[in-house]
């Protein structure tokens, strides 16, 4: 960890919320004038998209049918490690980035989708290091992210929401079939349960989106719940230790219809999620910045 290079990582599966999250991050960057680092876990992935496909059926002729992005042997797990130590000792390290889509790619021609740029440095004078993706606080025999990390936050739909989001987005937006898609998600299985779960043991808030409508069979779900059919249960691991202190009673105002049912949990209808972050994290942000000026 880093008073004066401070780092934040944003951990969770697919489909926890990515778009809320990214919005209230850039909302409260833009009203504290921070210039963040930005680092997507994608592009510490090992093999680009044409070489994973044929990684994953090499490993599948091979036997091995839990072979996915979810795992350390389909990820660059010790580059990630060294960048959060390197940016925490000096405020840069090695980056690059994953080129989702056409849009993405024009820039970078000749490289296309699914590639990777370059490894570069990235540029000083940043304030802190924002990541966002499936593994920034994994901690094992091999590697302990967290241990860099100066706030570690959860972002996870319970499972059955998970999947029904995963199964609409990839039969209405990519064209597999349902049979494909479950076959990826369980494929997916053992490295959930081994290296996506285990994070959130370490991280300081967790955000996990409940529907309260039925997802009993996720496979046949016609709808994927709303987030007015949702709540949003938030954690927070040791309340006293985040920077800048918890203060429950102001939320309860601030959130209407909340309630706590633990003396470390608040839950909140899930329409307000992206409030709530800006309302918990954008304090604790500026207190991390305060005590970097210090």
């Amino acid at each position: 960890m880093s008073k004066k290079h401070p780092i934040i990582a944003v951990t969770g599966s697919s489909g926890a919320g990515t778009s809320t999250v990214k919005t209230a991050f850039e909302h409260m960057f833009t009203r504290l004038s921070l210039k963040p680092a930005v680092i997507e876990g994608d592009s510490f992935h090992r093999y680009n998209r044409v070489e994973m496909k044929a990684k994953v059926a090499e490993e599948e002729a091979a036997g091995n049918k839990n072979f996915s992005h979810f795992g350390a042997n389909a990820n660059e797990f010790e580059k990630l490690a060294e960048l959060f130590k390197s940016y925490g000792e000096t405020g840069t390290g090695k980056r690059r980035l994953y080129l989702h889509s056409d849009e993405e790619a024009k820039p970078y021609a000749p490289l296309k989708p699914g590639e990777f740029t370059p490894w570069e440095d990235i540029p000083a004078g940043t304030d802190l290091l924002f990541y966002e993706g499936l593994h920034g606080c994994v901690k094992n025999d091999e590697v302990n992210m967290a241990q860099h990390i100066d706030l570690k936050i959860g972002v996870v739909p319970v499972i059955n929401l998970e999947w029904i989001q995963k199964i609409h987005r990839d039969t209405a937006q990519r064209g597999y079939s349902e049979e494909a898609v479950m076959d990826t998600i369980l494929r997916r299985m053992h490295d959930y349960v081994h290296y996506i779960v285990p994070q959130f043991q370490h991280t300081d808030i967790n955000f996990q989106r409940v529907p309260v409508v039925d997802t009993s069979d996720p496979i046949i779900a016609r709808d994927i719940p709303t987030p007015d059919e949702s709540v949003v249960v938030i954690r927070f691991r040791k309340p006293d230790a985040i920077p800048g202190g918890v203060d429950f009673p102001r939320l309860l105002t601030m959130l209407h219809d909340s309630h706590m049912t633990r003396r470390n949990t608040i839950v909140i209808p899930g329409g307000k999620m992206g409030l709530a972050m800006e309302l918990i994290l954008e304090p604790i942000m500026d207190e991390m910045i305060s005590r970097r000026s210090r």
